[in-house]
Formats: structure tokens, sequence, C-alpha cells
């Protein structure tokens, strides 16, 4: 964690939460460019920002450094894995705090909660990625509905898919208008 300071919580990168949000998106676990610049999705080769605009879940595409302007758009951010960074196969299994997560479902009560990863999603639903399709998933977490999305990360290129993420930004858009 050379560089990277930090917050109070420990966290590498401060959640963004707060109660009302209609969708909270789920990351592993900060990028090592990511915690050392202190903003979600910073690699400048991930897509996540890009695809957020794409999809229509922000009407432009923020700068990693402008992610707390999300929740103007009532989406929150956060990690499974808030206090390591790097690569998630390489993360040590105390990095992984699922009961942590729960509790802040708990808290803020989201409509949503969308994984940003199949490895998030199943460090937090004990189930293995092989068994976790890309899109709604039948349970619920803590009340929320439960989105599994195709990471945005340069190392998930050959996997990613803009489908899942358009079929999860046209259920905001339904919640929006009930």
């Amino acid at each position: 964690m050379e560089g990277q300071t930090p917050d109070a919580e420990g966290y590498l990168v401060p959640d963004v939460l707060r109660p009302g949000l209609t969708l909270v998106l789920v990351g592993t676990a900060p990028s090592r460019i990511s915690a050392a610049q202190r903003a979600y999705y910073a690699n400048p080769v991930n897509k996540f920002w890009r695809t957020l605009h794409v999809v229509g879940l922000t009407p432009r595409q923020l700068a990693p450094q402008e992610y707390p302007q999300v929740v103007d758009h009532g989406i929150g951010l956060t990690d499974v894995a808030k206090r390591h960074s790097g690569v998630d196969s390489a993360l040590p299994g105390e990095a992984w705090k699922p009961d942590e997560l729960r509790e802040k479902i708990r808290t803020y009560h989201p409509q949503i909660v969308a994984f940003t990863s199949k490895r998030g999603a199943s460090e937090l639903l004990r189930r293995p990625t092989g068994k976790l399709p890309y899109g709604l998933q039948t349970e619920l977490l803590e009340g929320a509905e439960v989105w599994v999305l195709p990471s945005t990360s340069p190392l998930g290129h050959n996997h990613f898919q803009l489908a899942p993420w358009q079929a999860l930004a046209d259920r905001v858009a339904e919640l929006r208008s009930e």
C-alpha cells in the first residue's frame, strides 16, 4: 500500500453512499491505479465511466476524480474489499468483507445492488463465479434487487458485454419513473 493513504475507516477509496439511492455499484477492490489516485475506476483503459454514460446512467462521461457526483444521479459506489488494492485473484482472503457490505446495504436501502464483476458477487453471495449469470439474479440482498455485470476492467476486456449494463440502466430508468 505504498503511496496509498487510507481514510478513517481504512478505505483506500471512500464509499459514496447515502439513503434513497436507486443503485449501488459494488466493485471488488480498487485497482492499484485507483487506490493511488483515490478515485473509483481510475485506470484510463477501464470502461466503467464510459459505460455509465453510454447506457444512460449518467448524462455525460464523468472523470474518475468526479466520482462523488454519481450521487446526483441516484448512484452509490463501494467495494467488497475496501482496504486492499490490486487484481482480484491476488487479494488475500481477509480482504473480502461481505458482512460489512451487507450492513451498508441494510443501512442505506438502495433499490438495486449491482456487482461490477462476478468475483465481487461471488464473495458476497457465496456462489462460484461460474454459477452467476450476468443480469438480474433471483435472490434479493437485504431487500434490494441484485445484478451481476461484466467487468469493465482491462483484465476482463475479452468478457465485456454492454447488454447487461444496458438492461440495468433500463431497469433503473423504470424504477425512477414509478
